[in-house]
């Protein structure tokens, strides 16, 4: 009688698995609820060979979880990065039930980065059951904070990026499967302008506005966007004033700033810091920095993107590269080793209240990282 062995890359049974993590919501603002995510993670590695760390959260986030395999522990390795917080409110898993229409698995944060963060989890438990140790030693770094800028991560992450020879990043696939290769850096700044308050009706020529000074600010702000070079500076919140007939003493706005290279971090974070107010009587003060520096394609990065793609081909599928506008904690270890991202799930409508994922892609991208885990060295 011959005996049947159950695909360990099973779609049906991978997509279930995501199903429980999705269906767990995890904004990154409930701790609570992403904690809760993050003790399903830690108790799928029963019986693995593998030492978990659980970082209490800070800062109002969540518990990170590490996972480092009970191999390589004495030199650099392999390390994954995946955050488990979404930015889905609560309840809204009831606007966006999971659910299957065809070859797209529905549900808050499948697609960014459920999906693919229970991949690498996949691949990881199946390198384990096989009797030959890969070469390299594999360290699976959860994060709780993605969402907001990895606040209360970015030290740790940062910490094991130093210590490993390779960074594979989770995060997913853009435009029907690419990698990617480079991401932009992001700055974000808070303007603060304030005035000379006065009636505007009887005595408007008292007055200073706080408004007005943010409106030359504002013009100062969108005029440094170069597309050409990359560059884009959008105010995306702005406030200010009490009533209609007084001049305005306060007004504030916040800013994003999207960079290609650090010369042009280094540039515009500079000039946007010493905004000046071109109003006697009124103030402006900037506060800010760069939050993720640019994620540039290195020599490193891209050898390791050409092995990736070599590796894909084998398994039977065309593998290329992109570079995104939209930051990830990629783009904090990427300067320093070797780093890929965007090797999570295929799908499309990140952040919206139609994400999805593709089933097709979870047997290829497992596959991937199941051969990256064991060819890396």
């Amino acid at each position: 009688m011959q005996t049947t062995v159950s695909d360990p890359f099973d779609s049906g049974t991978m997509l279930e698995g995501i199903r429980r993590w999705v269906e767990i919501e995890t904004p990154t603002d409930a701790p609570g609820r992403v904690n809760e995510l993050v003790q399903m993670v830690a108790e799928s590695y029963r019986g693995l060979p593998v030492a978990l760390e659980r970082i209490a959260g800070t800062g109002g986030c969540g518990d990170h979880l590490i996972a480092r395999s009970a191999w390589g522990a004495d030199a650099p390795g392999i390390l994954v990065l995946s955050h488990l917080d979404t930015v889905h409110p609560l309840g809204f898993i009831e606007r966006l039930p999971f659910r299957i229409e065809g070859d797209s698995a529905f549900g808050p944060g499948i697609y960014d980065m459920k999906g693919g963060a229970y991949l690498a989890f996949r691949a990881f438990a199946r390198l384990c059951e096989e009797s030959e140790r890969p070469p390299l030693g594999i360290t699976h770094l959860y994060v709780s904070d993605e969402e907001i800028g990895s606040p209360t991560s970015r030290a740790l992450i940062e910490a094991e990026g130093h210590k490993a020879k390779y960074v594979l990043v989770t995060e997913p696939a853009r435009d029907g499967g690419k990698v990617v290769t480079g991401r932009k850096g992001v700055a974000r700044f808070e303007v603060f302008v304030h005035g000379v308050p006065a009636h505007a009706g009887t005595r408007p020529q008292d007055g200073r506005s706080a408004i007005r000074e943010l409106a030359n600010v504002i013009q100062a702000l969108e005029a440094m966007t170069d597309v050409g070079r990359g560059v884009t500076v959008n105010v995306g919140v702005i406030r200010g004033g009490t009533r209609p007939n007084v001049i305005a003493e306060e007004a504030y706005a916040h800013v994003d700033l999207r960079v290609t290279t650090i010369a042009d971090a280094d540039e515009f974070v500079g000039r946007i810091l010493n905004l000046q107010s071109n109003t006697d009587g009124v103030t402006v003060k900037v506060a800010g920095a760069l939050s993720r520096p640019p994620y540039e394609k290195s020599n490193a990065g891209a050898a390791l993107y050409e092995h990736a793609r070599t590796l894909a081909a084998d398994i039977g599928f065309d593998l290329t590269d992109t570079f995104s506008g939209g930051g990830s904690d990629g783009n904090f270890t990427a300067a320093f080793t070797a780093t890929l991202d965007g090797l999570g799930v295929d799908g499309r409508g990140a952040h919206t209240h139609y994400e999805q994922m593709y089933i097709s892609s979870i047997e290829p991208r497992a596959r991937l990282l199941h051969r990256l885990y064991q060819t890396l060295r």
